[in-house]
């Protein structure tokens, strides 16, 4: 490294470092990229150090991804220290692990703000920073966007490295592959680094596997590689081809790299990612290599580095919530009820004891979507395909065509990656497969790539499907048992995050099969003078309930008479529980948690078509309006658009015409 000292100049790093003798951390001095490229390499381990413990203090109060995050502390002072950021381009895949690099580009005094509302996003973002090339938050999109800027680039006659960093769990998705296999055809230099933090490819080989590394990526090396492979082409066919074996398996041997260099990749690694010594030199040899060649950088690093606690548990340290930075005791909060999540779990564990036939599938996510005891109860029965949410779903095809009765959980924001599947492979063939829908609506700091409200729009225009959405913990139980009786077409249940407000007793702590396509009344209104029509029907679907009812009382106050039902069913809805609402009230209001389009909108098209908005019926669709909403706590996010209680309130007081009262003062509001 030319930056490195004479070794007869150096004692060691604490004596290097200027910035320590007098007290000052570095995390304070380095505010840009020249300050940064301007350190002694000596000094990289003690920034790392700085960056780590404020990544930890920031999380412990904010929650976030912190395993992910400090895993890579090192591998992101280098990516910066050698190339020229932001020219060059860094994607990191997924995002959730960027906290570093946000840190380093600008954003170390916001970093406090991380996850709060207006506060730094939790992902990489395109509007927060020019340092944020591509905006991530679901696995496996950097090769593509990566490939797609450096063609790009190509097409301007730009000179610019593309970086993309990927981890090893990415690469289970198909689209990684599909990216890598594009990427080898073309004749375009690009950057791939495989953050490999779980052995899932090959194990390090120590310190000779290192020096390869450097020596392989050197520009003798280079030359002496293309130079023979310009030989070989002018050899006899038989020649050239048993020359060109020979030295691919020979590499392929020595550094595991076969798969990579079949698709067109050069390979190096794999290489230590927390030691600077190791990764600057192979990063510098690549970034001066002028070749038309995708190279692919395999790293190992340790998920929660530096951090015991979540070196100890890094499943647990992933994502967490907040956490005692001295003891790592984890402060998840929960609810009076159990969690939606919870009550899958229950249910689909005892139905599994009563009917070998009932399996479990999961992409990459049994913990988040509570499969963990499925898994240890019945390992056989157990399927986690990886990142894979498109395979997820046709596998589940497969086997309910074969008489098995497959759940799939998969987080709503995940499903949609499959929704050809779900359309062609089970829809079409009305297989039983039955899906499970978790982070349903609103998730809070984790924001906009993360929130559930597309799933209801996608599947309740399909044909055959029963969507559900429970609106308390015993709904949950009742659905789940619901979907198991189903077995003459596909079903779902779409479920949020955490517990569900709207409390009932339990009746069946196994659930009971609910009747299909039914909603039924909570709240009939209070007529008065036996009016011949009440003022207003609120029809929820889902987790809104709780809202519903919140605002009837309000309304009441108001002297708005008010009727609230629980719609149960989005596909097929109840539409003789609609027509009954819309004879015997003036107004009614469909609520849901998820985007236009939906279940308000097919309610819509119902009343149309049946001329109750004919008779001067008021009909509004409470819903996700046509916009972002960004990372806050969810009761925010709920009122930013609109479905708390005090907006299904307003809307219904403009439905009814009626003037707001404030009976205490005896002044209008």
């Amino acid at each position: 490294m030319e930056k490195l000292a004479p070794e007869n100049e150096i004692n060691t790093a604490d004596n290097n470092n200027q910035f320590r003798k007098i007290g000052v951390p570095l995390i304070d001095v380095v505010d840009s990229m020249d300050k940064l490229r301007a350190l002694n390499p000596l000094e990289l381990p003690w920034l790392a150090d700085d960056i780590r413990k404020e990544i930890i203090n920031v999380v412990s109060q904010n929650g976030g991804h912190l395993g992910p995050s400090l895993g890579v502390v090192e591998l992101t002072i280098a990516l910066h220290y050698v190339f020229n950021t932001p020219d060059d381009k860094i994607i990191w895949d997924v995002g959730h692990q960027s906290y570093a690099h946000k840190i380093l580009t600008g954003r170390y005094k916001q970093f406090k703000t991380l996850r709060k509302k207006g506060g730094l996003s939790g992902f990489t973002k395109r509007s927060e920073s020019e340092f944020d090339p591509f905006g991530a938050g679901h696995s496996s999109t950097s090769i593509s966007a990566g490939l797609g800027m450096a063609a790009a680039r190509d097409i301007k006659g730009e000179d610019r490295n593309i970086i993309c960093v990927i981890g090893d769990g990415s690469m289970s998705a198909g689209m990684a592959f599909e990216a890598m296999n594009n990427a080898g055809d073309m004749n375009s230099k690009l950057i791939v680094i495989l953050n490999d933090n779980d052995m899932s490819i090959s194990p390090p080989v120590g310190a000779l596997s290192t020096h390869l590394s450097k020596i392989i990526s050197s520009k003798p090396y280079m030359s002496i590689r293309n130079t023979a492979s310009e030989i070989a082409s002018f050899l006899p066919k038989a020649f050239g081809n048993v020359a060109k074996r020979t030295e691919s398996h020979a590499r392929g041997l020595v550094t595991g790299g076969t798969l990579f260099e079949e698709l067109g990749f050069f390979y190096v690694g794999p290489i230590d990612g927390h030691t600077f010594e190791d990764m600057i030199p192979v990063f510098e040899n690549i970034r001066d290599n002028k070749k038309n060649k995708a190279f692919l950088i395999h790293v190992r690093t340790q998920k929660g580095h530096g951090y015991n606690p979540a070196e100890k548990s890094p499943t647990a340290f992933h994502g967490v919530y907040k956490f005692d930075v001295l003891t790592g005791e984890l402060k998840n909060v929960k609810g009076e009820m159990p969690s939606c999540t919870q009550g899958f779990s229950k249910i689909i564990n005892h139905l599994a004891e009563q009917d070998d036939k009932v399996a479990a599938i999961t992409a990459a996510m049994p913990s988040g979507t509570g499969l963990s005891k499925f898994e240890e109860s019945y390992p056989d029965r157990f399927f986690d395909v990886g990142i894979a949410e498109q395979h997820a779903v046709t596998f589940a095809a497969g086997m309910a065509a074969e008489g098995i009765k497959p759940f799939v959980a998969i987080y709503s924001s995940f499903l949609q990656r499959a929704y050809d599947q779900i359309v062609h492979d089970v829809v079409l063939q009305n297989l039983p497969v039955r899906f499970m829908i978790d982070r349903a609506g609103m998730v809070g700091e984790d924001g906009v790539t993360h929130h559930g409200l597309y799933d209801i729009s996608l599947l309740a225009n399909l044909h055959n499907i029963v969507l559900m959405a429970p609106s308390s913990y015993n709904e949950v139980l009742n659905m789940v048992r619901t979907a198991y009786s189903i077995d003459d077409a596909p079903s779902a249940v779409r479920y949020p995050k955490g517990c569900l407000a709207y409390i009932e007793p339990i009746t069946n702590e196994f659930g009971e099969v609910l009747p299909i396509g039914k909603g039924r009344m909570i709240k009939s209104a209070a007529l008065q003078n036996n009016p011949r029509k009440a003022d207003v029907a609120i029809l929820s679907l889902g987790s809104r309930l709780f809202d519903a009812l919140q605002a009837a009382e309000m309304l009441e106050q108001d002297a708005v008479s008010v009727s609230v039902a629980d719609a149960r069913f989005a596909k097929p809805f109840d539409k003789e529980l609609v027509a009954e609402l819309a004879m015997s009230h003036r107004a009614l209001i469909t609520v849901e948690e998820g985007a236009y389009g939906g279940f308000g909108a097919d309610v819509s098209q119902f009343l149309s078509e049946e001329g109750f908005l004919d008779t001067g019926l008021k009909f509004r669709c409470l819903a996700i309006k046509d916009d972002f909403i960004h990372h806050a706590p969810v009761a925010e996010q709920l009122v930013k658009a609109g479905l708390d209680a005090e907006s299904i309130r307003n809307t219904a007081l403009t439905l009814a015409k009626v003037e707001r009262v404030n009976f205490a003062s005896g002044q209008n509001a």
